[in-house]
């Protein structure tokens, strides 16, 4: 009797660790949250062109076949003339700022909303920015890309991307520059920020672009959706400093180069008028 509990425990015990190993939200759907491990040294051995190489879980940024960042050209984007909006339900919530490495980010602490594609819920998790954009518009890469970071139950990613160019300072980057520079002065990884509504992200909600990528950092999982605001909105010079001077990094920018678009379809959402 002894013998069969224990061989069933041992089944079960099996079981368990192999759905965790197959879990991807606990091992490779989300972003590293420690960003030491590589960098953005061109021609580095911890480089882009290397982080495939790293570690065997992050395989996927060397030999995947449907990366992100990408260029959204005209001539490869399909129109879809629609009216429907890009439905957002943000609510404030606690959130923390965090120093990973190379971007600081902002991650809400517990209900923070969520948004909704093609009837899929996808809660928000986190916000971080990188400069220059990733993304890029025919052929052309912005100041600044905010990404807002979303997980369904069954662990789907969604990120919403927006593109800065130099001008007016940010409104909501404005809100934490306090707790941003506070992390420069005690140079610490972390800070709370309070309560953060991400409903003072500006963005537009009608025109956007959409197609299946990956994360843009390791581990590079792949499948993730995409929307890229049309409206290229405004940052200063000195927010962008201080987002990369917070994080106490050598790198002047800490944007992944663009990737094959390997014929995925890319779509503009957007009403029928001023297309």
């Amino acid at each position: 009797m002894k013998t069969m509990k224990s061989n069933t425990i041992l089944a079960l015990g099996f079981l368990l660790f192999m759905l965790i190993l197959s879990h991807p939200s606990l091992t490779q759907a989300q972003e590293v949250e420690d960003e030491r491990e590589f960098d953005y040294a061109r021609d580095g051995h911890m480089g882009p062109e290397k982080w495939g190489e790293i570690r065997k879980e992050w395989s996927a940024c060397s030999n995947g076949t449907m990366q992100s960042p990408i260029d959204m050209s005209s001539q490869r984007v399909e129109m879809v003339v629609t009216s429907n909006k890009l439905f957002r339900n943000y609510k404030a919530s606690n959130a923390t700022v965090n120093n990973r490495g190379h971007d600081i980010m902002l991650a809400w602490e517990g209900d923070a909303g969520s948004i909704r594609i093609n009837g899929t819920e996808y809660a928000l998790k986190q916000a971080h920015w990188h400069s220059p954009s990733e993304h890029s518009i025919n052929g052309r890469r912005y100041d600044m890309e905010l990404h807002l970071v979303h997980l369904s139950t069954d662990d789907k990613i969604a990120v919403i991307a927006v593109l800065y160019n130099i001008g007016a300072p940010d409104h909501f980057l404005s809100k934490l520059t306090v707790n941003i520079t506070a992390m420069i002065d005690q140079k610490g990884e972390h800070g709370h920020s309070g309560v953060i509504d991400p409903k003072e992200i500006q963005m537009s909600n009608r025109r956007y672009y959409r197609y299946i990528g990956s994360l843009t950092v390791p581990p590079c999982t792949e499948g993730v959706v995409w929307t890229i605001s049309k409206k290229i909105r405004t940052v200063s010079k000195d927010q962008v400093k201080l987002l990369r001077e917070a994080v106490h990094d050598y790198a002047e920018n800490n944007a992944r180069p663009v990737q094959p678009v390997n014929h995925r379809g890319i779509r503009f959402y957007g009403p029928a008028s001023r297309q």
